[in-house]
């Protein structure tokens, strides 16, 4: 099931792949990403953490905070150069899936393989001329996750979200730079 946007996003408290704590709650009254990826190998995610990571630095100036979840486990984010670098984006692994279904993440065989007939060659060609990581998923890795993002507000209330229907959809780069710069609404949280 679907959250909705004016909610309360679902709090969580994890360890990332670095060891360190993430609490959602310690991220109040600050703006905050939460971006929902496939498996550590995708090329289409691995497309768009390097463009966040690239603009991360930006976006933190003016307020907004980035949390990334893979499904992938966490010692295979961790073999990974590219997924180590991503640091100090916080990087959960999620391979249970517990906080994909929290947030209503879908799971669709038709819509992933779609993406795959549609754009695959041309996605690994652009992931390969960045260097990034694309390989085979390991074990307990889904074909059919979709991706999913969310802007929260300082009160941690999903103001914006973006369920993929491609797996090179996502919310405009754009858009995360005007939320980042404006002042949000009145609360609407508890």
């Amino acid at each position: 099931m679907n959250v909705d946007i004016n909610t309360a996003a679902p709090r969580f408290e994890v360890t990332d792949i670095f060891d360190r704590p993430i609490n959602l709650k310690d991220y109040k009254g600050k703006k905050v990403f939460l971006g929902f990826f496939r498996h550590a190998g995708c090329p289409f995610c691995n497309l768009r953490v390097h463009t966040l990571t690239k603009a991360h630095q930006e976006l933190k100036a003016k307020g907004l905070e980035m949390i990334f979840f893979f499904e992938s486990k966490s010692a295979v984010l961790q073999r990974s150069v590219f997924h180590q670098e991503v640091s100090p984006i916080p990087l959960i692994s999620d391979p249970e899936k517990q906080w994909y279904d929290a947030y209503g993440l879908e799971a669709s065989l038709s819509k992933s393989t779609l993406g795959h007939m549609a754009t695959f060659a041309r996605t690994a060609i652009q992931a390969k001329r960045k260097s990034l990581p694309m390989y085979l998923m390991a074990e307990g890795e889904s074909f059919s996750t979709m991706p999913a993002e969310f802007l929260l507000d300082e009160d941690l209330v999903i103001r914006k979200l973006y369920y993929s229907q491609r797996l090179s959809d996502r919310m405009r780069l754009d858009e995360l730079y005007d939320f980042a710069d404006k002042r949000s609404p009145v609360s609407l949280a508890p």
